[in-house]
């Protein structure tokens, strides 16, 4: 009974939010809370959900700070050089404009927020592309392909949500796939240069005045929010965060909090100018957190039920024994085209368990589970349940349905990379 009624929820939950009737967040709290009173744990709730919210509050609390502190270094013009620097490189080959785009994308989705990335990508290069003749459909693709490789950072969403929903720290789901990712950028600059070449092909090598859109290049509007004496210290602050996140010298929800307290008070030292640059990115942080301390009641409520168990054990039923020792590489597998099909809500709080729970039967680790799940990321990205996608086929004004033909068989491929570096160095079991 309890695995039918947690199934039901889940279907229930997956329904509400993939039609938009209701939003995830608001399904995250009403859904498990009218599924726990059908199944009479009514007096029960209170605890369950507090003990979720308390496992995700580390989680909410990073992701909070970790964007205001990308916020802080994009405002601050910390990639500027770097657009200026690229475009100025590329000049009039389309190779290397194809590579040029790829490496700022994967530098500016640091950030982990797909928005902005494609925003900053295409207004830096995309009246370069019209100009000498590149189709902006290309610019598009390699952003977007970009940026799903880049997603896995542990504020982009995707490992946030495995980290709030198996209750996991980042050194067991994000570090370990760190060589996966930078496979997944390799990948991504060798695509970037296929169709840099066909491009070259097409239209040749053109000469233009590069310098002038160089100097036309920009990450914010506003000028006088740009600290160019202070970057060599946003670059070298970056640095060392990101280096002492990976070496875990001290818990991520710390460093990210230690961080955001320097990056703003060094480029920003007016309180009145901390107060618009906090507010600046207080919708898109609120957002983002509320998602996750909503998310806390749903798996509360989840496991506090044992309805995950129930439903855990009715799926290894009916998963074929001699499967059991490769279902981290099932998962992986399986995670393109369920995120592809659903949102990344309704697969990492809805299946991602239940993929965990049996796992674990096999004696898999939920750890390698979750890190499983993040690759189908770049497929993902080029689905119609995306916003910010139509956002990026807007910018550049073309059709969605043209972008997922051209680059859905090259994110499989992304998704296929990371997959085969993961097995391997061992990141997860073959």
């Amino acid at each position: 009974m309890l695995a039918i009624l947690g199934f039901l929820m889940i279907l229930v939950f997956m329904i509400l939010i993939m039609t938009g009737r209701l939003t995830a967040m608001i399904a995250l709290i009403v859904v498990p809370i009218t599924f726990a009173v059908i199944g009479g744990f009514g007096s029960e709730m209170g605890p369950m959900m507090l003990d979720g919210i308390k496992s995700v509050a580390p989680t909410g609390i990073m992701i909070l700070f970790a964007i205001l502190f990308f916020g802080i270094l994009i405002d601050a013009g910390v990639f500027d050089p770097i657009i200026k620097t690229i475009l100025r490189l590329v000049k009039g080959d389309p190779v290397k404009i194809a590579i040029g785009t790829a490496v700022l994308a994967l530098l500016i989705s640091l950030d982990g927020d797909g928005t902005t990335t494609y925003m900053i990508t295409i207004s830096a290069f995309l009246p370069l592309y019209k100009r000498i003749g590149m189709r902006p459909i290309v610019l598009a693709g390699i952003a977007v392909s970009a940026s799903g490789v880049m997603n896995l950072l542990p504020w982009g969403g995707p490992t946030a949500r495995v980290m709030t929903a198996l209750n996991l720290e980042m050194s067991e789901v994000f570090t370990p796939v760190i060589p996966a990712m930078i496979g997944g950028a390799i990948f991504v600059l060798f695509m970037a240069f296929m169709f840099g070449r066909e491009e070259r092909k097409r239209i040749g090598v053109i000469e233009y005045d590069f310098e002038a859109t160089a100097q036309l290049a920009a990450t914010v509007e506003d000028d006088h929010l740009k600290r160019p004496k202070l970057i060599v210290f946003n670059y070298a602050l970056t640095i060392v965060l990101l280096v002492a996140l990976i070496m875990e010298l001290l818990p991520p929800v710390t460093l990210f909090m230690l961080g955001f307290a320097i990056v703003i008070t060094v480029n920003y030292p007016k309180l009145k100018d901390q107060k618009e640059r906090i507010a600046n990115y207080a919708d898109n942080a609120l957002s983002v957190v509320s998602m996750v301390f909503a998310a806390g009641i749903f798996t509360g409520i989840l496991s506090g039920t044992s309805m995950v168990d129930a439903m855990a054990n009715s799926v290894i039923d009916y998963i074929p024994d001699a499967m059991g020792s490769h279902f981290a590489v099932v998962t992986a597998i399986l995670s393109a085209p369920f995120t592809f099909f659903m949102s990344n809500d309704a697969f990492y709080y809805g299946v991602l368990p239940l993929l965990a729970k049996a796992g674990a039967v096999y004696g898999i680790d939920p750890a390698l589970i979750g890190r499983a799940s993040l690759l189908g990321m770049p497929v993902h990205l080029l689905s119609p349940l995306v916003p910010s996608t139509y956002l990026l086929v807007g910018m550049v004004g073309e059709d969605f349905g043209t972008l997922q033909r051209i680059f859905l068989k090259w994110a499989f491929g992304s998704t296929i990379v990371m997959i085969i570096v993961c097995v391997v160095l061992g990141i997860f079991p073959l």
